[in-house]
């Protein structure tokens, strides 16, 4: 079902000074910062040759990533992106085996205009798992 690893999701305070430790000390290409308001952050993504890596800032005091910042001070992992063919055939199959689809378990659209889901971390290893239609 699961296709390859579109991205890891890394929160971060300063998005700026996280960028810049990505681009100017390990030398990768980076994008320009992405607001993602009904998502609550602003992204940058790290273009790697096999997949990118996803920075995630607060934006609001309301976001979940502000409070996964509260939780975890220094920021780290927040989450994995599986790349799926059918989002939806994912998501039926997926609730029918017992997993915990989050919010509405409609997919909504995310930073690369694709439509995406969330599944429960305690469901999947401690993990947030994003799936995002291929």
């Amino acid at each position: 079902m699961i296709g390859r690893l579109n991205h890891v999701a890394i929160a971060v305070k300063d998005l700026a000074a996280s960028t810049a430790l990505y681009r100017d000390t390990l030398g990768a290409r980076v994008s320009q910062s992405l607001p993602q308001p009904e998502h609550g952050v602003t992204v940058v993504f790290v273009e790697l040759p096999n997949t990118k890596i996803e920075l995630l800032e607060p934006l609001g005091a309301d976001s979940p990533i502000a409070k996964f910042l509260e939780r975890n001070a220094d920021g780290g992992i927040h989450h994995i992106c599986y790349e799926v063919d059918d989002i939806l055939a994912a998501r039926d199959r997926l609730k029918a085996q017992g997993a915990r689809v989050l919010g509405s378990g409609e997919p909504r659209v995310g930073a690369h205009g694709k439509p995406v889901l969330f599944l429960h971390p305690k469901d999947f290893l401690g993990t947030l798992v994003e799936l995002e239609q291929a």
